[in-house]
């Protein structure tokens, strides 16, 4: 009978071919991992938006010619376990000529950061548009969250609102930043600038906190030269204290849909709690976010009897005790928007 021999490979031969296939593998682990792309820059800026898987990014990067191979792009990733860990933002690749070194890059580089500068004065919906200019933040999103009273509860602030508690500053986010963390930060940078002492003292003005940042708001929309804010929070201050109606024309701007402008007298009719040519006392709540300075004025205004002030046309105010030396005022500063309107009358048509 035929005898049949069995196949009894010797341990070195096994050990041989494994070593065949693990080199294999690693071989090509390798090749996957440093598989060189196209890119052809040595400094390339890229946007990962949120919320894009591995393959949507892959068509990004293609679309850049940062990569020309997707697929290995796609392979290396997931070889080195990092298929999740590409956060959103805007990154600046320097070098990145194979898959490791933008993987490297995308995983352990930092967001590039923009700056973001919030002017005193500025409303929610001024912050909203520049971040969405800037950071491409959603500006219907941010607006929604800043009007969330839930949200203002939750930071403990007054009011229906973040709007007077959006600190004015200058600021460094990365781009595509959660909204929420823009908000935070900047009133914390609110929180940082107003302190005890301030509290101390709205206390003994008989003012809450809200009813202070209301004023200042409208101290911020009155003043262009820090001189002078003590001296218009003094106005209002005696007004407030006569019951007098503030008559502060910030507060019209607030409420109509194309200012800033001159403002009309229908516009001083409008039915609105902020307009304060109608009812008396603060608004409801702040009519823009206003730096510390103004915060300061509210706080401490200066000590005089002035009841009224117009603008001079300089960029100062004419201040007035009583009525009578208000309408002067008043008179004087017309006469001076007549002469500069002639004067413009005059120059346009040498410029046609």
């Amino acid at each position: 009978m035929l005898q049949i021999k069995e196949f009894n490979p010797g341990l070195k031969t096994v050990g041989s071919i494994a070593g065949i296939v693990i080199a294999s593998i690693l071989a090509f682990y390798l090749l996957v991992i440093y598989w060189p792309q196209s890119n052809p820059y040595e400094r390339v800026e890229i946007n990962i938006p949120k919320g894009v898987t591995l393959s949507e990014i892959g068509d990004i990067l293609k679309e850049k010619s940062i990569i020309s191979n997707k697929r290995t792009f796609t392979m290396a990733v997931k070889s080195l376990g990092h298929e999740k860990n590409i956060p959103a933002g805007t990154y600046v690749l320097h070098n990145a000529l194979n898959n490791n070194a933008i993987i490297n890059q995308l995983v352990h580089g930092a967001p590039s950061l923009k700056k973001i500068t919030v002017l005193e004065g500025w409303t929610i919906d001024n912050i909203a548009n520049q971040l969405e200019a800037i950071l491409k933040i959603n500006k219907k999103k941010f607006l929604i969250l800043c009007r969330d009273k839930r949200m203002v509860r939750l930071f403990n602030l007054q009011g229906n609102s973040f709007e007077g508690y959006l600190f004015p500053d200058t600021y460094t986010f990365a781009e595509g930043i959660d909204p929420y963390l823009v908000l935070t930060r900047m009133v914390n940078e609110f929180n940082n600038n107003v302190s005890k002492s301030m509290e101390v003292q709205a206390q003994d003005l008989g003012m809450s906190m809200l009813e202070v940042i209301t004023l200042a708001s409208i101290i911020e929309g009155e003043a262009i030269y820090d001189s002078e804010r003590s001296i218009i929070s003094s106005v209002y201050h005696n007004r407030l204290k006569k019951g007098m109606k503030l008559q502060a024309d910030p507060t019209i701007q607030y409420i109509i849909d194309d200012g800033p402008r001159r403002l009309l007298n229908d516009d001083l009719k409008i039915k609105s709690n902020y307009n304060t040519y109608l009812y008396p006392g603060l608004p409801p709540g702040p009519i823009n976010n206003p730096g510390k300075k103004s915060i300061i004025a509210a706080l401490y205004p200066s000590v005089n009897e002035y009841l009224y002030f117009v603008a001079r046309g300089d960029g100062y105010h004419t201040f007035s005790k009583n009525e009578k030396e208000h309408i002067k005022a008043k008179k004087k500063f017309q006469e001076v928007r007549r002469r500069v309107q002639r004067q413009k009358n005059k120059i346009e048509p040498e410029g046609k």
